[in-house]
């Protein structure tokens, strides 16, 4: 019973992450010549990004469908990769949970890590791209809700060059209720997983890669349930 509910979530998941794509696919039609992002591009695809659980799950989901050889290639990198993150943090072991460690820890990672993500291949395109995390959908743009709330002022210095994307209302998204959705299945998920919701549940691209969530003892990890309320993001 509990997988095929995690299933029905991580399928509305998929869901949200094309509305995802629909608004970046949008966005960058509106700025013919200025948005270089795109499916072949792995400038900004290097050092340590967080996920959620929801993207974690779908990205292992997608690798394992993968044919061996490429499994083969990128296995070796991710389980380096951990090999330095367990020398770091020797608490941080399997499923590779981030909400084990202090939050101020993995937050400031350096921003100059100039290591590829495990998931390139030899000419750099991305192994799993229909299934990347939302971070990696949402990379390169700034993030500013149809209210003019602003969620993100950043952007990839190969675009816009010379402009300022911020004052371009056809960028904007439906930021907040995406990321409130985001946020409601994750809290639906964990509910089923652990048995009550928990706000947020990261891990690291890379670890990913090596866990088996089905399996796995949710309720051992000493999840803590949410306080925030429902429509805080």
């Amino acid at each position: 019973m509990r997988n095929g509910e995690i299933r029905k979530i991580l399928s509305a998941y998929q869901k949200l992450l094309q509305g995802v794509d629909g608004w970046f696919n949008a966005a960058t039609a509106s700025s013919p010549g200025m948005v270089q992002c795109g499916k072949g591009c792995a400038q900004c695809c290097r050092g340590l990004f967080d996920i959620t659980l929801l993207d974690a799950w779908l990205l292992k989901d997608a690798f394992e469908r993968l044919p061996a050889d490429c499994r083969r290639q990128a296995l070796p990198k991710a389980q380096s990769r951990m090999a330095e993150l367990e020398s770091r943090w020797p608490d941080f072991a399997l499923p590779y949970i981030l909400n084990r460690l202090p939050h101020e820890e993995w937050t400031e990672m350096p921003e100059d890590d100039p290591t590829p993500c495990p998931l390139l291949d030899a000419d750099g395109n991305c192994l799993v791209y229909e299934a990347r995390p939302m971070t990696c959908r949402l990379h390169g743009l700034p993030h500013v809700d149809i209210s003019g709330e602003v969620f993100s002022d950043q952007w990839c210095t190969m675009n816009f060059i010379g402009e300022d994307p911020m004052a371009r209302r056809e960028l904007r998204g439906h930021f907040r209720s995406t990321f409130l959705h985001q946020l409601l299945l994750m809290r639906e998920m964990t509910g089923h997983l652990v048995g009550f919701p928990v706000h947020e549940v990261d891990t690291f691209i890379p670890a990913a890669l090596l866990v088996d969530y089905a399996s796995c003892d949710w309720k051992s990890l000493g999840l803590r349930p949410f306080e925030e309320k429902a429509n805080e993001v």
